[in-house]
């Protein structure tokens, strides 16, 4: 099967711009640049976010691909899912064929988009150029959630939740 190259290029350019947001995200949570919390600064113990069209952390492989139908690319570790030319997601499995991550890209202006107070329960400080950038850990859930939207007319949009590692921090 002939693949189109815009069709890599698209894949390979969302997933870029998926693990430079997760990169930056991270990194500046050192900073005082982003709203970053702990679950016991939170009037909730439980996020408000419930997954991603059914799929939460910890679920197993198959049923994630049972709900999010068939993913554009498909590999033991991670499924990339494109369901418009605004809307993508992508699903990380560890080795026990489980759900560890899942990071959903909306490009454009679009009211199905969940804002942060569907994710965390709460608004998040919106800067002056639009943008929004939060992280919340939810230690008793044994996942963090993060809500990033870049400033502009058309903002890209990236809503992830992976799963925190076992050991204290």
């Amino acid at each position: 099967m002939k693949r189109n190259i815009f069709d890599r290029r698209s894949s390979v350019c969302t997933l870029l711009l998926v693990v430079a947001t997760l990169f930056f995200a991270i990194a500046n949570l050192r900073t005082a640049g982003v709203e970053a919390r702990s679950v016991a600064a939170l009037p909730s113990a439980t996020p408000s976010y419930s997954g991603y069209k059914g799929v939460k952390i910890g679920m197993t492989t198959d049923d994630a691909r049972k709900l999010l139908g068939t993913p554009k690319e498909k590999s033991d570790t991670q499924d990339y899912y494109v369901y418009s030319e605004n809307e993508s997601a992508q699903i990380l499995y560890d080795a026990a064929h489980t759900v560890t991550a899942i990071s959903v890209t909306y490009m454009g202006k679009l009211a199905s988009v969940p804002g942060p107070k569907d994710i965390f329960g709460e608004d998040a400080e919106t800067k002056p150029d639009g943008s929004i950038m939060k992280m919340v850990r939810y230690p008793k859930n044994g996942f963090w959630l993060s809500y990033n939207k870049t400033s502009g007319d058309d903002p890209l949009i990236i809503i992830t939740a992976q799963k925190m590692n076992s050991s204290p921090e």
